[in-house]
């Protein structure tokens, strides 16, 4: 049983939550998720099964699409709606023009302080275990990407809202970035509702909950539910392997590349539309070849 879930998380529940649920709906221990949701937020969640577990740093580096919406005029200790407000401004006089004009600040190459109530490290501890203790410590701005910010509604107001769809790299808090915005505009903000829309290429729409996936199980069918891994690599180029390369592979040692193959590339080792293992292309003393990074057989 190995392959890869898209689960529309619920709002209210941790993703370690989600993870514990499949677990017993599965029958198995090895489940993991590829990037974390807050209790706050839902939508996309890709939940590993078997040894899909090894493929969750490839499936965390994709583009990621959110739709949020952001409450001016009150800023709060977490960024969200979960926290205390600490500052309050009247965002009346913010405007939809006001914050398209504000937007583009936002985008490319942004630095970003990864906000006390989060899952990033600090000499060892994740941020949030210190914030429960009411302890604050420094950290650092770093560079994310945001690739698209779109305003899609406007509700003017003493705490005018704005959603907002956005569509970034690995590692952007996008409460973090409403908070920002609010800066921005100088009324501050902060986030009160989240949804992933999609992950690289899976999309809500495509989606399961949890209760269907637990009845899709009960009737024998999480086949159905459940994207081979060589299908949820389908971003990286893929090479069919003969027998002599298959034994090869399974030894961790590498093969010939094919001369038209790019230095650098992630490859897909398929045989029989199962997922053989991951390799990379490197140079050898007799020209292009694959090495085996990750072997699944």
């Amino acid at each position: 049983m190995d392959g890869v879930l898209n689960l529309d998380k619920p709002a209210g529940v941790t993703s370690h939550d989600v993870v514990n649920r499949v677990r017993r709906i599965v029958g198995i221990r090895r489940v993991g998720h590829a990037g974390t949701l807050d209790p706050l937020a839902t939508g996309v969640l890709l939940v590993c099964v078997g040894q899909a577990t090894r493929i969750v740093e490839y499936l965390m580096d994709a583009e990621k699409e959110y739709e949020g919406t952001m409450v001016l005029g009150a800023s709060t200790d977490t960024e969200d709606s979960s926290g205390a407000i600490h500052s309050e401004a009247d965002a009346s006089a913010i405007t939809n023009e006001r914050i398209a004009r504000v937007l583009p600040r936002f985008t490319g190459q942004i630095p970003q302080t990864p906000p006390m109530v989060s899952a990033a490290h600090y000499q060892g501890e994740r941020l949030y275990k210190l914030a429960r203790d009411g302890i604050t410590v420094p950290r650092e701005p770093r560079q994310v990407t945001v690739k698209e910010i779109e305003l899609l509604e406007f509700e003017p107001g003493v705490r005018a809202r704005a959603k907002l769809r956005v569509v970034c790299s690995k590692g952007v808090y996008i409460r973090t970035l409403f908070a920002d915005i609010g800066a921005a505009l100088g009324v501050g903000a902060h986030m009160s509702q989240l949804r992933r829309t999609r992950i690289g290429r899976f999309v809500i729409a495509e989606a399961v909950n949890l209760d269907a996936l637990a009845q899709i199980e009960e009737c024998g069918r999480l086949g159905d539910a459940l994207i081979p891994m060589t299908d949820a690599l389908a971003e990286f180029p893929e090479i069919v392997i003969s027998s002599e390369a298959f034994e090869n592979v399974r030894r961790g040692r590498m093969i010939p590349a094919p001369d038209d193959i790019s230095g650098g590339l992630l490859i897909r080792l398929t045989r029989g539309n199962a997922l053989v293992g991951l390799a990379k292309v490197v140079r050898s003393g007799e020209g292009v070849a694959l090495q085996p990074v990750k072997v699944f057989v």
